[in-house]
């Protein structure tokens, strides 16, 4: 058996066990990257044996994944929801990450006994919140919360990773003498962003087009050519001294909220893309753990974190989101649920890269701080949102779904409504409704059974209903199954 057929086979299984592992976040209530984490920490060191400490691969399979996952972010992040909450979650993913950084690398410096600086350095590593996490606990939940605090957790979670890399780095190149403190790191600062955010979205622009105009012979090309763009704004922003990290994340809002080939069939290759991504990710992450190095630093761990989750964030968070007009309970929902994810484990493998010499003590912190943070404020995040009264309950997901798959772009939606209670249209019959000319019902589902459109179907309470509509004609639609009863009296 050649080394790459064993290869293959761990991966494979590591992989299936990663997956068949989410069932268990959904049960018991824990996020599932902890899951992940596990299996990677179960077959590692200190488990099964398999020795993995290559700090470098961890590096790059983090690197690749990350960019996955904030790519596959981006498109599913609606530009309603970015242009609703971008002013507050852009200051909290920038000056946000900078207080939090500070305050904890503060503390971090007094109970690990190290110097300011690569106290510092630890709080940036922390920085940063996880998207991923915090809607995949809210779902296995079955909750959802209001628009706009749903909004602000997507967009300040998708956007904050690349300031924390970039103090991360920064501090990383004080801390060797390549750079200074002051004008050269707020220099730095501005080149990441700036050329990060001209790219991703002259790539994001440019990719829009190119994936219209260019016709491909097989629908499976479309995803492969998306992820070609994807792959190449992250490296040019890079190459040109930038975020490749935010030049992605914009690139993937700017195509994801445009008309595409293909765009249903590629928004779920990359949804499984990023699952994909994450498990890889996490598993690696676990196996570079020992659970032994990790012990003996869980107390200072714990102190780091607790500042962390009930000082450094909310100090900062509740201020910002008062100045726009958010409430005190949504200010606090949306510190409480900054959970931690890769980012930071991936970023804690940068100080052994470099060879600081705490690099190791700095990894072990970072790792216990990310295991609390997911299982603390993972496990509570849905208690404490139906707490503060903040929790919706999630609308019922149709049992099928329906698409227009087309090689060309075509004037053509499929869109689906249920219908609630009190429903003006719920008990009437289909040729009564007034469809508007350029749209017709395509498929009517009633607890889960399929249910043939005809002109004397009549619509229950609970039905899902999908329409073929010309793009024209949503208004109208949108407008009928919105009225209710009480509006006809």
């Amino acid at each position: 058996m050649f080394f790459i057929d064993k290869l293959i086979l761990a991966a494979g299984a590591l992989m299936g066990l990663g997956t068949l592992s989410s069932k268990l976040s959904s049960r018991f209530g824990v996020p599932v990257l902890v899951l992940f984490l596990g299996i990677g920490m179960a077959v590692g060191a200190d488990g099964l044996g398999i020795e993995f400490d290559d700090h470098e691969i961890a590096h790059a399979v983090g690197t690749v994944a990350l960019g996955a996952i904030l790519f596959d972010g981006g498109l599913a992040t609606s530009m309603g929801s970015f242009r609703l909450v971008w002013k507050p979650a852009g200051l909290l993913a920038t000056v946000g990450v900078l207080i939090t950084s500070l305050i904890t690398g503060a503390a971090a410096s007094w109970i690990l006994d190290l110097p300011l600086l690569e106290g510092m350095l630890l709080g940036s590593i922390v920085g940063s919140t996880d998207a991923a996490a915090v809607f995949s606990v809210l779902r296995n939940a079955g909750l959802r919360v209001r628009e706009r605090v749903a909004a602000m957790l997507e967009v300040e979670s998708g956007s904050n990773d690349p300031m924390a890399i970039f103090l991360t780095v920064g501090l990383l190149e004080v801390l060797r003498g390549d750079t200074t403190l002051g004008p050269d790191l707020l220099v730095l600062f501005l080149q990441q962003m700036g050329v990060g955010a001209v790219v991703g979205i002259a790539a994001g622009r440019a990719s829009v087009v190119g994936i219209n105009r260019v016709h491909l012979g097989a629908a499976g090309l479309y995803p492969v050519f998306v992820g070609a763009c994807g792959a190449t704004t992250y490296g040019l922003a890079a190459l040109l001294g930038g975020s490749g990290f935010l030049a992605v994340y914009l690139a993937g809002i700017v195509i994801g909220n445009d008309r595409i080939v293909f765009r249903r069939g590629t928004l779920l290759f990359f949804d499984g893309i990023a699952w994909g991504g994450q498990i890889a990710m996490f598993v690696v992450l676990g196996l570079l753990c020992t659970p032994s190095d990790v012990i003996p630093v869980a107390g200072q761990g714990l102190l780091v974190a607790l500042v962390l989750i009930f000082v450094a964030r909310p100090i900062i968070v509740v201020p910002i989101m008062a100045l726009f007009r958010f409430t005190l309970r949504e200010s606090l929902l949306t510190s409480w649920v900054g959970l931690k994810g890769a980012v930071p484990i991936i970023l804690a493998t940068f100080p052994l890269m470099f060879g600081l010499e705490s690099g190791g003590t700095l990894f072990n912190v970072v790792f216990f701080v990310v295991l609390v943070s997911a299982i603390v404020q993972g496990t509570l995040t849905p208690w404490f949102a139906r707490k503060l009264d903040l929790g919706l309950p999630s609308p019922p997901a149709p049992p099928v779904t329906l698409d227009v798959q087309s090689l060309f772009d075509v004037d053509a939606d499929i869109v689906e409504y249920v219908i609630p209670p009190n429903a003006f249209v719920a008990g009437k019959h289909v040729r009564e409704l007034g469809i508007p000319d350029g749209a017709v019902v395509a498929m009517i589902v009633r607890n889960k059974e399929f249910i043939p459109p005809r002109g004397s179907t009549v619509l229950a309470e609970g039905d899902f209903v999908f329409f073929l509509l010309r793009r024209d004609c949503r208004a109208a639609l949108d407008g009928l199954f919105a009225r209710t009863t009480e509006d006809e009296a």
